[in-house]
């Protein structure tokens, strides 16, 4: 039997990051998805599942570095269930998906671009034009 899982849907947060002592990066993020139906009043509703998702290693890495909330992404991997007890004694269930490849459907929200540098003293359009005629040199 195939344990595989395959949901498309929208970062709920930015992603978080964490490294274990051997060196392992573990990225943990949310993932929302949801669903429009009729219900028995026929009115349309819509309705909003939360998914933890889990990425290792370099995938974690990845995913920590250019994954942002708010983009669309496509995660497949396979569900993991736990078992735990809390601090009251009582036993708790959890269920995430441990990813094998997040695919990146929109792009991250545009981080503020810095401003372009002021040219340096002393380069003026003479430089430029050098630049330029240079540029027509290269062979390819």
């Amino acid at each position: 039997m195939t344990n595989i899982v395959l949901i498309v849907g929208n970062v709920g947060q930015d992603p978080v990051a964490r490294s274990t002592q051997s060196g392992s990066t573990i990225t943990s993020l949310s993932v929302a998805t949801s669903r429009k139906f009729r219900n028995s009043a026929e009115e349309l509703v819509e309705e909003t599942e939360w998914h933890r998702v889990t990425c290792f290693n370099g995938l974690g890495k990845n995913v920590a570095n250019y994954v942002r909330r708010g983009m669309k992404v496509a995660v497949e991997g396979r569900l993991h269930y736990t078992k735990w007890t809390d601090n009251a004694g009582v036993e708790r269930y959890g269920v995430e998906i441990y990813a094998d490849k997040v695919d990146f459907l929109t792009k991250a929200p545009a981080a503020e671009a810095p401003a372009e540098p002021a040219p340096a003293k002393g380069r003026g359009k003479k430089k430029a034009d050098a630049d330029l005629e240079l540029a027509d040199d290269i062979p390819f």
